[in-house]
């Protein structure tokens, strides 16, 4: 389980790549990858994956065709730079909301806003996705527990103060980019029930 509380960003530093499957190499700044070890969860972008291997600050993650086909990590190059969060341990402060890792889609950045203090980003989202996007509730963006702002037919827009633009990879998207998409998992279940009993009553 993960909060959606990103620490850090960590660089790819190398990608092996076979057939539908991919290694990926980060550097895991000081002192995030203190602890780590094989088997343990780290979610990149977002989505959770498993440490492979660890030499010094470098942790090896595997990359299966799923993982590929769902998210936008399949699309990183060496050298760019991705959120990390290690799962949350029983006792730690929650002061996102509970996230699995598990990343559904991508959606696509619309528009970015920025002034000298803020910064607002509108995302396009996948149709079969929008039902759960509502106004005030919890979107899983990168790996990052956000609040919905606006939303209209095509996604929603997330107003983001300076500490998460220092501390996480959106300060550097841009119109157009594939941006990992948790659905929040209670707002799932209510729309999924209300619309089976919905359809049981027809």
């Amino acid at each position: 389980m993960f909060t959606g509380i990103v620490a850090t960003t960590a660089k790819v530093v190398n990608i092996v790549k076979k057939d539908k499957f991919q290694t990926h190499i980060i550097e895991i700044p000081t002192p995030y990858h203190q602890g780590l070890e094989i088997g343990a969860s780290v979610a990149h972008n977002g989505c959770c994956l498993t440490v492979t291997k660890i030499e010094g600050q470098q942790a090896h993650f595997d990359l299966i065709e799923e993982t590929l086909r769902l998210t936008n990590l399949g699309l990183l190059e060496v050298g760019q730079k991705v959120n990390i969060e290690r799962a949350a341990r029983f006792g730690d402060e929650i002061g996102g909301h509970s996230m699995s890792g598990h990343i559904v889609d991508v959606m696509v950045v619309r528009e970015i806003n920025k002034t000298s203090e803020n910064c607002q980003i509108w995302f396009d989202v996948p149709a079969q996705w929008t039902k759960y996007i509502l106004h005030k509730g919890y979107i899983g963006v990168d790996g990052i527990s956000l609040t919905i702002g606006d939303v209209d037919e095509k996604g929603f827009n997330v107003n983001l103060i300076p500490e998460t633009l220092e501390r996480t990879n959106l300060s550097t998207r841009i119109i157009g980019d594939k941006i990992n998409l948790e659905i929040d998992p209670q707002t799932q279940a209510i729309v999924d029930t209300v619309e089976r009993v919905l359809a049981n009553q027809q």
